[in-house]
């Protein structure tokens, strides 16, 4: 059987959001158990210029139900990108991962050659579905995944390689 658009999408999306789901839940807990203010893991960041925890998240979701909609051509769902604690990341992830699931591998299977366009302000980036998957999605929600974990590493949660990779 070959690899499938579906297959190289919406599975992995599932499986990551929910290994980011698993250590969010780590980070609650050893908040708790350290009475250290949630609030202070939600709003850290590795530097000063890099975004925090929560846009991580928010921009990892986003990337993910972004591109099924596109490669399935239906409307991307809006969010308010207002979420400021633990519960309120972890409902964002449950509704994306509802969403990817609502999707089929009929809407996005031959989306190959789909024509996506996206647009930062004034710029335009003119991809076709493989390539936006393979070059642009895959790598850019990775990022966004291993930053929020390498913040929370960072900050003292005991998580590990297993934590971000899940079980096999």
């Amino acid at each position: 059987m070959s690899l499938t658009m579906y297959h190289a999408s919406i599975p992995v999306f599932v499986r990551m959001l929910g290994n980011l789901s698993a250590i969010l839940d780590k980070a609650a807990a050893h908040a708790e158990a350290k009475k250290i203010d949630p609030a202070i893991f939600v709003n850290a960041r590795l530097a000063p210029d890099m975004y925090p925890l929560s846009r991580q998240v928010q921009i990892a979701t986003d990337m993910v139900k972004g591109c099924a909609a596109r490669l399935a051509g239906i409307e991307v769902p809006r969010y308010e990108d207002n979420e400021t604690t633990f519960a309120e990341l972890q409902a964002r992830i449950a509704k994306t991962k509802a969403f990817l699931q609502s999707v089929s591998a009929e809407q996005i299977d031959g989306s190959e050659d789909r024509k996506i366009t996206l647009k930062f302000g004034s710029r335009e980036l003119n991809l076709l579905g493989q390539a936006y998957l393979l070059d642009f999605v895959l790598p850019n929600f990775h990022f966004h995944l291993t930053t929020a974990y390498a913040i929370l590493r960072h900050n003292g949660v005991e998580i590990g390689k297993k934590d971000y990779t899940g079980d096999y």
